[in-house]
């Protein structure tokens, strides 16, 4: 992969797609920084326009840090990326003002990116991989993914809600007070399963159903036996679209990536299902796998390398329904 960049060109990344505001900073390959605040709040869910707040007010101290992290400033800076989407609105409206503000200043080119094809591109930097079937999981988005002709397609996908945010709406039915898929994860470890429904239809799938009967059931389980079972069923569900998806493509490679990609039984199940069929499996650690502008600083170096001022997309606003078959790759 780091034949894609055969230039010292310096490009700074700034995510702003959710509740994580992160800049990274990129130079021929190579992640120099990868500095982010994040927005969270005890009980409940994110509400767009706070998190947008938050961004705003954390923007110049991540800036700042990330400069010092890269050991650069920003007359260093040859490139401006950011996330044009999906995400929440007034969230990318942030990230794309700083990244606007920061082109005119230095007067070097803006670059837009998908945040969904950022996660892929920096799961195949780091883990090595050239063409894999990409298992993409985060808060609103779950697919199963391949490369074709310049162009990521869509195998399969959720019908209805993405996994991560099923996560997180069965954390907040619980009333937990740290309403994430950590928590989820940490309470899964010590329970006991029983049987909750299961959609898999081809290589799409859906999880709201998953969610419901658990919130239906409640009182009659712990914590743990609903988080235990959720995920035994949700990452089961995945894993058989996924080997699908695999026999049909038979691809080499698998690549877990995305905010939910952190959870260690999910990889364990996918690394599992990969050795099973004799694939290779790859997963980026934490900090890629969150959202972070070292996947966008590292992209947008990467796009800019492959396209020039030719990039096909020109269009530099945000798009909240951003569909990644949408994006140049």
């Amino acid at each position: 992969m780091d034949s894609h960049h055969k230039t010292d060109l310096c490009t700074l990344g700034i995510e702003s797609t959710a509740h994580t505001f992160g800049i990274g900073v990129c130079r021929s390959g190579k992640i120099l920084a990868n500095a982010s605040r994040t927005y969270s709040q005890k009980f409940g869910g994110m509400k767009p326009s706070d998190a947008a707040d938050h961004h705003a007010l954390a923007a110049e101290d991540v800036l700042c840090e990330a400069l010092r992290h890269a050991g650069i400033t920003m007359r260093d800076v040859g490139l401006i990326g950011y996330s044009k989407g999906p995400g929440l609105a007034p969230c990318l409206r942030i990230g794309r003002a700083v990244a606007v503000l920061c082109s005119s200043i230095l007067n070097v080119p803006i670059l837009p990116v998908h945040h969904s094809l950022a996660h892929i591109e920096i799961g195949r930097h780091t883990c090595g991989m050239e063409d894999p079937l990409v298992i993409y999981v985060s808060g609103g988005n779950t697919q199963l993914l391949i490369l074709k002709k310049g162009r990521y397609s869509v195998l399969g996908e959720t019908l209805d809600i993405g996994l991560g945010n099923a996560i997180d709406t069965l954390a907040r039915s619980l009333g937990l007070e740290k309403a994430h898929g950590g928590e989820i994860e940490r309470l899964a470890r010590t329970g006991k399963y029983f049987e909750l429904p299961y959609t898999v239809k081809g290589m799409d799938f859906a999880f709201s159903g998953l969610v419901t009967k658990c919130e239906q059931v409640s009182r009659d389980h712990s914590h743990e036996d609903i988080a235990h079972s959720f995920q035994e069923t949700a990452f089961a569900m995945l894993c058989e679209a996924a080997e699908r998806a695999l026999m049909i493509t038979h691809k080499k490679e698998i690549l877990l990536c995305g905010g939910v990609a952190q959870n260690t039984r999910l990889q364990g199940m996918v690394a599992g299902m990969a050795e099973e069929n004799g694939v290779r499996f790859g997963c980026p650690e934490p900090q890629y796998n969150r959202d972070n502008g070292a996947m966008i600083a590292y992209t947008a170096g990467y796009l800019y390398h492959k396209f020039g001022h030719k990039y096909p997309d020109t269009d530099c606003g945000i798009l909240p329904r951003y569909r990644i078959e949408d994006s140049p790759a």
